[in-house]
């Protein structure tokens, strides 16, 4: 037995002691330690911001500032007086009653564009239904995940939680994600999808998440100067390593003009020299892979790069497409400042610009339309092959749950079959106990006859 493996195996075995003292918690006391496990890192949002700008090399600090408040407020909100102990629903019209219980030891695999918050909303989830969690950290930010664990750790000591509630590996290797989650009861995996495909492949029920590539269509009907304010805001957000950033402009081309002086007005910079966006496609995409130099980086040292002369203060660079789908590297998802711009004819034009450009990458994923034609965003949504379609909002910051929309409140986002995933939905604690239920007899029930079965 190699020492990774003998490891994991006791982490393993300490979570297990761990999940089966936290099995008789009451809701309120399951409650109390999640809300403390979010406070601890909104009390901490600027330490550890800074740890990871640090430690990765990528992003913003103002914007992981940003997303560890925000996100450990909506996802406490988001839970915080919903039922995930045992009696959960009575359902009187179907006669069904619906008891929650434990799963037991919850494999977390975090990647390192998220260090902070994804350890943090996978292991309130995990409590939240009466689970202990082992958490394998993206070794590119290893330190700054452990220190997170070390937090809640230190919060949920305060309330005397059962220890080994939350473990970390120290030292996170391959090999020792692969064995968490093995030996792990059910595991999420949110990073790249070669450790998606092993979670999938692990024999254990498996969370995982596909790649993001998000369309935005903007139709004619709507503010243009308020519209790329919120198309910018989501590009750069934390310099563009989130799955949920919008990827592209899809554009009416009665509008094209003004809505690029619109983008230009709001900070981007609009590169149509063909010189300029070859190099800049050359420069995101040696041999047609995403560049990790550039990943995480801002749009003026993206541009430099490319060898692009571009003001310091430029929010995001957007980049007029050849064409759109396989046939242009810029329909890829770009993890970095960098937006491409196509012009449509008709809605259904758009429609299938965006599907093109899915067909390449980021199926399952998310669409951002802004739109007040109903009838067109529900067309779109028709057609589209991905889970959630975010209208007139800044997708980076709403995709994985807001105060504003419906979406439930999550750092890992289900893309369904389209991006060989378990969910089309949003992960929530929701996914992390099971459901046992009680059938009763239903009173006054009318069987219907054969005839009335069948009749048209």
């Amino acid at each position: 037995m190699s020492s990774t493996e003998q490891m994991v195996q006791e982490m393993i075995s300490k979570a297990r002691v761990a999940s089966k003292e936290i099995a008789n918690y009451t809701q309120s006391q399951v409650d109390e330690l999640c809300k403390a496990i979010a406070k601890v890192v909104y009390d901490n949002a600027e330490e550890l911001a800074r740890m990871a700008v640090d430690e990765t090399g990528m992003g913003v600090y103002e914007h992981k500032v940003t997303k560890n408040k925000g996100k450990a407020k909506i996802i406490w909100h988001d839970m915080k007086d919903e039922k995930s102990v045992g009696v959960i629903e009575r359902d009187e019209a179907n006669a069904l009653i619906k008891v929650a219980k434990p799963i037991g030891v919850i494999g977390s695999i975090t990647p390192t564009t998220n260090p902070i918050v994804t350890p943090m909303c996978n292991a309130m989830f995990a409590i939240k239904g009466r689970n202990a969690v082992v958490i394998s950290p993206h070794p590119r930010s290893k330190k700054c995940s452990y220190h997170t664990v070390e937090l809640m750790n230190g919060a949920l000591q305060e309330l005397g939680a059962p220890e080994n509630l939350i473990q970390c590996i120290e030292e996170p290797t391959v090999e020792g994600s692969g064995l968490v989650m093995k030996l792990a009861d059910v595991c999420i995996s949110t990073g790249g999808m070669g450790m998606v495909r092993a979670a999938y492949s692990s024999g254990k029920p498996a969370f995982g998440v596909g790649a993001g590539n998000v369309q935005c269509i903007v139709d004619t009907d709507v503010d243009f100067m308020k519209a790329t304010e919120m198309i910018i805001s989501g590009r750069e957000f934390d310099n563009g390593i989130i799955c949920s950033c919008e990827q592209t402009s899809i554009v009416p081309a009665a509008n094209y003009s003004e809505i690029v002086d619109a983008f230009t007005e709001n900070g981007a910079y609009y590169i149509e020299d063909p010189d300029q966006v070859k190099s800049l496609r050359d420069t995101l995409f040696p041999g047609g892979i995403m560049n990790k130099d550039c990943v995480g980086q801002s749009a003026h040292d993206v541009a430099k790069m490319a060898d692009i002369d571009v003001p310091e203060d430029t929010r995001i660079l957007l980049v007029k497409a050849d064409t759109y789908g396989k046939d242009d590297l810029l329909s890829k998802e770009k993890m970095c400042p960098v937006n491409s711009i196509y012009a449509y004819e008709t809605w259904e034009e758009a429609v299938a610009i965006a599907n093109a450009n899915l067909e390449v990458e980021g199926k399952g994923h998310s669409v951002c339309i802004h739109s007040n034609n109903q009838a067109n965003i529900e067309r779109a949504a028709e057609v589209l092959p991905v889970s959630r379609f975010c209208i007139n909002q800044i997708c980076a910051t709403s995709n994985g749950g807001s105060f504003y929309n419906g979406l439930a409140a999550t750092t890992t986002l289900g893309c369904g079959s389209w991006g060989n995933n378990s969910i089309s939905e949003n992960l929530s604690f929701r996914h992390l106990f099971n459901v046992s239920r009680i059938a009763m007899v239903k009173s006054d029930v009318v069987v219907p006859t054969d005839e009335e079965i069948w009749e048209d």
